[in-house]
């Protein structure tokens, strides 16, 4: 966020009001990993859940970490080049006073640094999806703290942080479609393409294991979601806020219908998974863009990623790059397609006064947000290819063959989601192998 330009009587203050709703939003942002988590678990095979959870609840310990310590200077301290931030007082959070405003804002810096801070977790959390099954746990926490280092502080500076080139040339992005989720998808793009596909991808089933825990991790996100879009105005002075939150709720809604039409349609049923993962692209999809189109508007930003989203997943088997949990066709597209139709769809009645195609404005929006689209595919794509290389080649970033076949969780976690041997009680079991694939459970004393 830019800072504003203020006399010092007109200075804003610190609003309560505002506060405690950002407070509010903050925790419902880290609700969403843990949805997130839920979401991604439900999909993998039995053999794969914890591994799939651990991912994303490793970013919430790795990434609050580093964002204590430098992320939040390298996002949003002083600009430097229009790449990078840096301020000395950001460093460990140790010069902020605890009523120092965020500037132009009423919020203390604290409360915004928290606020981003949930966006920054969750963000390489996304990446996890498109890796499931086959990654050790050890390679993926060490890509989180590069991938944060490298890709995620430096973009969020571009998009957000003031004389960040993107912020400065007027891309729309109002909660994250470039900075979270073309940036995820695209990073999963890259590092599937080095690390390969899982073994029997295309020729065995790998069918979600819980389909309602797929659909509690989408409820929660859709939950989360609220506070991820309408908290991203950083106050509720002006209406924008409220804009974006009913716009989040239209887009949603719209995109699961018509992902449903698609797969009734295209398949002849309607699945639970569709409904959740129409939702899902839903809220990708407008989550750059909510604040800048109408409620009319929201409906055509949700039918057309439900749609374009439902035809992207089926991509990886026509190309042969294996993305287990569709990261790449519902966030890299979906982020995408919001971001694009913002130079359509923008009414300049929302939160800026930039006009798209439709509402007169001609295409000057729709080429700043090819600029900024782009310019972050790419990079993030590129850097994220290469630090998992990089990584791979070192420490190794895939499980063994075997491990891989007899079960991630018991390889990396010495764990299994469920227990089939019917003990429990509190005492710790290990195994060989997974219980569910059949090897008797051992029992080790707690």
């Amino acid at each position: 966020m830019a800072p504003a330009i203020t006399l010092a009587a007109d200075a804003p203050t610190l609003s309560a009001a505002n506060t405690g709703f950002m407070l509010i939003c903050s925790a419902l942002v880290l609700i969403m990993t843990p949805g997130l988590a839920f979401f991604y678990g439900g999909m993998v095979r039995v053999k794969s859940t914890l591994n799939m959870l651990m991912m994303s609840f490793i970013s919430m310990g790795i990434v609050t970490i580093l964002w204590v310590l430098y992320g939040f200077s390298l996002a949003f301290g002083t600009d430097s080049g229009s790449i990078i931030g840096w301020s000395s007082d950001y460093v460990g959070l140790s010069g902020i006073g605890i009523t120092q405003l965020w500037d132009g804002y009423t919020i203390p810096i604290y409360v915004f640094a928290v606020f981003q801070l949930m966006f920054a977790i969750i963000t390489p959390a996304l990446i996890s999806g498109a890796v499931a099954d086959r990654v050790k746990f050890t390679g993926w926490a060490l890509f989180v703290a590069l991938w944060a280092t490298v890709v995620y502080f430096p973009v969020a500076h571009w998009v957000w942080g003031a004389g960040g080139w993107a912020f400065e040339l007027g891309v729309i992005d109002f909660a994250g479609g470039t900075a979270v989720h073309i940036n995820a998808g695209a990073a999963a793009l890259g590092v599937i393409l080095v690390i390969g596909k899982r073994v029997g991808f295309k020729r065995d089933p790998m069918r979600p294991h819980s389909l309602p825990l797929v659909m509690l991790g989408a409820g929660l996100l859709w939950f989360g979601w609220f506070g991820f879009n309408a908290g991203s105005w950083l106050g509720n002075d002006d209406g924008v806020g409220a804009l974006m939150f009913i716009n989040t709720q239209i887009a949603t809604a719209a995109a699961m219908l018509a992902w449903l039409a698609y797969e009734k349609i295209r398949h002849g049923a309607f699945t639970t998974l569709g409904a959740a993962s129409g939702a899902v692209a839903g809220l990708v999809a407008i989550t750059p863009s909510g604040g800048a189109v109408s409620p009319l508007g929201a409906i055509a930003v949700g039918v057309v990623a439900g749609l374009l989203c439902a035809m992207a997943v089926g991509l990886k088997y026509k190309f042969g790059y294996d993305d287990s949990l569709d990261v790449v066709g519902v966030h890299l597209v979906g982020g995408v397609v919001g971001s694009l139709l913002i130079g359509f769809l923008a009414t300049g009645g929302g939160q800026s006064d930039a006009q798209g195609l439709f509402y007169g404005g001609g295409l000057d929006q729709f080429w700043k947000q090819c600029a900024g689209v782009f310019a972050v595919l790419a990079y993030s794509l590129v850097a994220s290819a290469v630090l998992a290389f990089l990584i791979d080649k070192t420490i190794g970033m895939r499980v063994s063959e075997d491990d891989e076949i007899a079960g991630i969780d018991q390889a990396e976690h010495a764990e299994t989601a469920y227990d089939f041997s019917g003990g429990g009680g509190g005492a710790a079991f290990s195994s060989a192998a997974s219980p569910a694939q059949g090897t008797p459970a051992k029992k080790v004393d707690a």
